[in-house]
């Protein structure tokens, strides 16, 4: 790959278990080399006392009436907790060393859990059940993306951060977790899941049909779930197997799509682009880097259509802002999640690790995705769907038979 290897940051973590796996399979990958070490900085000799937090630990442990309450580990996780939750960013976070060394990046494989990709609301703060892979237990359970985490097992999730949720849902295959869970059209549901083995799905491909049922060879379907460097190989030649039975049409599904690699990213999206800007990074201080298209590729020159949706996040997010900035596709379905920063594992002392922001992404117009997401052209609410119809697929499939239509002729 001509990028070096970083990690759109999801925070879009993977419900599984052991931890990490069990817990949010943590999107993220460990920056290697230069990159993983802190950087010095003129603030360096300017660090902050904090003695102080040993005096009132020493203070407590000495005098506080209830001593039971005294425990150690717990003192110092709710102070890295709070230290951490002033930035006011839900995506860095704190990785215990238990949660650290059971964990599975879910990059590589499988694991086991319930198949949920969690996310925190930064505005609200609430957990948010970004999607559920395709087939998982979570989605056969009717966990739906967009859906509010309210309780675990009876316990309200309130005030929680994405790993107190994710540690207290994790467990081994074949128990139970019981969640309690508010669905975008403001209804609760309590649902029991059964925790299974999760094949980490990548790129699929299906044949379409008009509204009738009729089969529509010349227009093709993908949907890639998840972004990781195997996709980009297995997107390729899927690519290169649907026009060589004649597509003249694509629909890209990137609805339940929550990123991943950054270099993935802008290789699928470099797939679909002969020039232009990918995506903008903006570093600590304000500093910019472009990264930029190159002539070829596998999805050039096919008129496309991508569907997004509130699942659709990070890295799905920044592909689809790219291919609709640059007039490559029209973009049709749902605004999407509102995640777009890069993060990096920084191991520490105690066996732990620091999984913490240092960039955010643009689109090629400049504009900011964290917080704030990437709308669509075309509106399709899932809440119009009817009778089991994917209406977002259908006007798809229909603004792409009158786009060949207009190119034949016919």
């Amino acid at each position: 790959m001509r990028y070096r290897l970083r990690l759109l940051a999801l925070g879009l973590l993977v419900v599984a278990l052991p931890v990490m796996a069990g817990i949010v399979g943590f999107i993220v990958g460990e920056s290697r080399g230069e990159e993983s070490r802190p950087q010095a900085s003129a603030a360096a000799t300017e660090a902050p006392d904090f003695r102080v937090l040993q005096e009132i630990y020493e203070i407590l442990k000495e005098r506080y009436v209830d001593p039971d309450k005294v425990t150690p580990d717990l003192l110092r996780s709710s102070a890295i907790d709070g230290m951490l939750k002033a930035l006011g960013d839900p995506h860095t976070l704190y990785i215990d060393p238990e949660s650290k060394d059971s964990g599975i990046d879910i990059i590589t494989g499988s694991f086991e859990g319930i198949g949920a990709r969690v996310e925190q609301d930064p505005y609200s703060g609430d957990i948010v059940i970004v999607a559920p892979f395709t087939g998982s237990p979570a989605e056969r359970a009717g966990i739906r993306p967009g859906d509010r985490l309210l309780a675990v097992d009876g316990e309200s999730t309130s005030g929680w951060s994405v790993a107190q949720a994710v540690r207290r849902i994790r467990g081994p295959r074949g128990t139970q977790v019981r969640l309690t869970v508010q669905h975008r059209d403001g209804t609760t549901e309590e649902v029991t899941i059964v925790r299974d083995r999760i094949v980490v799905p990548t790129v699929t491909s299906r044949p379409v049909t008009d509204s009738n049922g009729r089969a529509l060879p010349d227009i093709a379907y993908v949907q890639i779930e998840q972004i990781t460097e195997q996709t980009v190989p297995d997107l390729a030649q899927v690519l290169r197997d649907i026009k060589s039975k004649g597509a003249r049409g694509l629909v890209l599904d990137l609805r339940i799509n929550p990123g991943g690699s950054l270099n993935a990213t802008i290789n699928i999206a470099d797939m679909f682009l002969d020039n232009g800007t990918i995506l903008t990074e903006v570093e600590r201080g304000g500093k910019e880097r472009s990264f930029e298209a190159r002539p070829g590729g596998e999805g050039t020159g096919i008129p496309m259509v991508v569907l997004v949706g509130p699942g659709s996040a990070s890295g799905a997010e920044v592909l689809a802002a790219a291919l609709r900035d640059n007039n490559r596709a029209i973009l049709i379905g749902e605004k999407t999640f509102g995640k777009a920063t890069v993060n990096q594992l920084h191991d520490l002392s105690d066996g732990g690790a620091l999984y913490v922001t240092v960039a955010r992404w643009l689109t090629p117009r400049g504009e900011l995705i964290e917080g704030v997401g990437v709308s669509p052209d075309i509106q399709v609410s899932t809440e119009q769907e009817q009778q089991g119809r994917d209406l977002a697929l259908e006007t798809a499939v229909n603004h792409l038979r009158q786009v060949i239509a207009a190119q034949t002729g016919r």
